[in-house]
């Protein structure tokens, strides 16, 4: 029997949360590979709650990106050159992240080319939107750890969350034998569908069961306009935290969600997803992973889709029609 020698191992996604979501899987990968190895996490000051926990992580790193960016990220470099790594992995693709790998100690450094600070790595692999392979950003993440054949790998790393038994009772009293979990709200306006196509959807679903809306505190007001004057429906924003919204999504009939971090945490607890994407695509790689899950969009109809990877506050062209000509019928069809 071949012993695996013991690593101490930093990964470092420092973007929003769902990539910190995603990244999950990543320190999963790596405990399977190194089963005696301490890993730390990087990520910025917001998105902890999604990592601290996991039973694959040994410590996490928190960089505050509001107030003083830069004094916050040297005083972070300082720290963590006093341990010795002896794996560096950048799921990063900007100049910060690629600074910070850059001052490790470490003899392994691997990254995206994408990075501009790339030349510093030791092992890096090309990061492409959209995939020609057709990967999902789990995959091209897992490219990261040599060795590991992603094509032929049979075991997909599906991303995972904290959870504790505090979360599961916080919501066990609204779980029932028919709801649905519905999270319309987006840091993009052109990757959430529109408000009003939520609002008729919302009146046609609660004739099948009860929607609870998810979000943040700053999305209470639109969920409130949606489910105004419907009955069988509750507004959670503000009042559950991202892992009870994960722990209702579990056992809802159907989770309905945009392109954005409320997807990934479907994928999480293997959520019964349907996923609308607007002006982005399925090819960018960030699709639900949940075992019955459905994506739906406008196809290749509209030559000005997608029209970033991001997302805009508003439609480029004024017309909002990858968000229009997604039909309430289409919805319901993917609904057992």
């Amino acid at each position: 029997m071949t012993t695996v020698p013991s690593k101490t191992i930093l990964i470092i996604q420092t973007a929003f949360i769902g990539d910190t979501i995603l990244a999950s899987h990543f320190a999963r990968a790596l405990k399977d590979k190194f089963p005696d190895s301490k890993i730390h996490f990087l990520l910025r000051k917001g998105n902890e709650s999604v990592i601290e926990g996991l039973p694959t992580i040994e410590r996490t790193w928190i960089w505050n990106k509001k107030g003083s960016k830069l004094k916050n990220l040297i005083n972070l470099i300082v720290e963590l050159r006093r341990i010795q790594f002896d794996m560096v992995f950048n799921l990063h693709r900007h100049f910060n992240s690629g600074l910070l790998t850059a001052f490790m100690k470490s003899p392994f450094k691997a990254g995206f080319v994408q990075n501009p600070l790339s030349f510093f790595y030791t092992y890096k692999v090309n990061h492409q939107i959209p995939d020609p392979r057709g990967y999902h950003e789990v995959q091209r993440n897992l490219e990261l750890i040599p060795d590991l054949n992603i094509e032929n790998n049979s075991k997909l790393y599906k991303p995972e969350l904290p959870i504790q038994q505090k979360n599961v009772d916080k919501v066990s009293s609204y779980i029932s034998e028919s709801y649905f979990v519905m999270a319309p709200a987006s840091v993009w306006f052109t990757k959430a569908w529109s408000e009003k196509k939520f609002q008729e959807l919302t009146r046609e679903l609660v004739k099948r069961g009860r929607v609870y809306f998810i979000g943040a505190e700053t999305d209470k007001e639109l969920c409130d306009r949606i489910r105004m004057n419907l009955p069988n429906t509750e507004n959670f924003c503000g009042k559950l935290n991202l892992l009870d919204s994960a722990v209702l999504m579990k056992n809802a009939r159907r989770v309905i969600v945009n392109d954005s971090a409320p997807l990934h945490l479907a994928s999480c607890m293997n959520a019964r997803t349907t996923a609308i994407f607007c002006s982005t695509i399925p090819a960018f790689g960030y699709t639900p992973l949940s075992d019955d899950s459905v994506v739906v969009d406008v196809g290749g109809s509209l030559d000005c889709r997608p029209c970033g990877l991001h997302g805009h506050k508003s439609c480029p062209k004024g017309h909002f029609r990858c968000s229009e000509e997604i039909e309430i019928k289409t919805i319901l069809a993917t609904i057992s």
